[in-house]
């Protein structure tokens, strides 16, 4: 069973001192960050954010379609591993276990893409379930390589495509992504390369994916 600590040491190569024994403090505060800013709470905000914009309270059920195959499907997913013994914790740090789980969620991402587009949803909640398909494919052929962050990624994707929506006033929300891009690199998850790669490519494919489509 792999382990939180054999989850490190992959990532480290067994060996350094961890952040959480050198600031203490400072490591209390990126996991609360990264807990609680994490893809799916950028997934939720997205969805009832668009849809609302979209059509109101109808579009706010579109947005729960979407947010159960991109947020709620994966989550349960990634919470049967982690009993199974597959992998530590809901983050899946090690990269291997990153790959197969971000497959599942592509499926399920794409699932639920074709249900809205089936079903006639507003063209904005397809086009948002779309880019979030095509932003996961570009970080998975990334992976096996590298272990670009999706934490960055998602979370740089979601402003700019609020930004597409609301306006270029929603990009100050960038301050943000560089805070949850520092929980990351504070907890050794990442390296700075692999933050600022995953806020590029987020930003990137999700919101020129979302602009052509919608």
């Amino acid at each position: 069973m792999l382990t939180a600590r054999s989850a490190h040491d992959d990532l480290t190569g067994g060996h350094g001192v961890t952040s959480t024994i050198a600031r203490p403090g400072a490591s209390r505060a990126a996991r609360l960050i990264t807990d609680g800013l994490d893809p799916k709470t950028w997934i939720i905000a997205d969805t009832l954010l668009i849809g609302w914009h979209t059509s109101r309270l109808a579009g706010i059920g579109w947005g729960l379609i979407g947010c159960l195959f991109a947020a709620v499907v994966p989550l349960a997913f990634i919470k049967y591993g982690i009993r199974r013994g597959r992998w530590a914790d809901r983050h899946v740090g090690q990269r291997q276990q990153r790959i197969v789980v971000m497959a599942f969620i592509i499926a399920s991402v794409a699932t639920g893409t074709l249900l809205l587009w089936a079903f006639s949803a507003p063209r904005a909640m397809t086009a948002l379930t779309a880019a979030m398909l095509v932003t996961l494919a570009a970080l998975l052929a990334v992976t096996p390589a590298w272990k670009i962050s999706v934490h960055a990624a998602v979370s740089s994707g979601s402003i700019a495509m609020l930004a597409v929506i609301h306006g270029p006033w929603t990009l100050l929300a960038y301050a943000v992504v560089a805070v949850v891009s520092w929980s990351r690199v504070e907890l050794k998850d990442h390296t700075v390369a692999q933050v600022v790669a995953g806020a590029a490519v987020g930003g990137a494919v999700a919101s020129g994916t979302f602009a052509l489509v919608q």
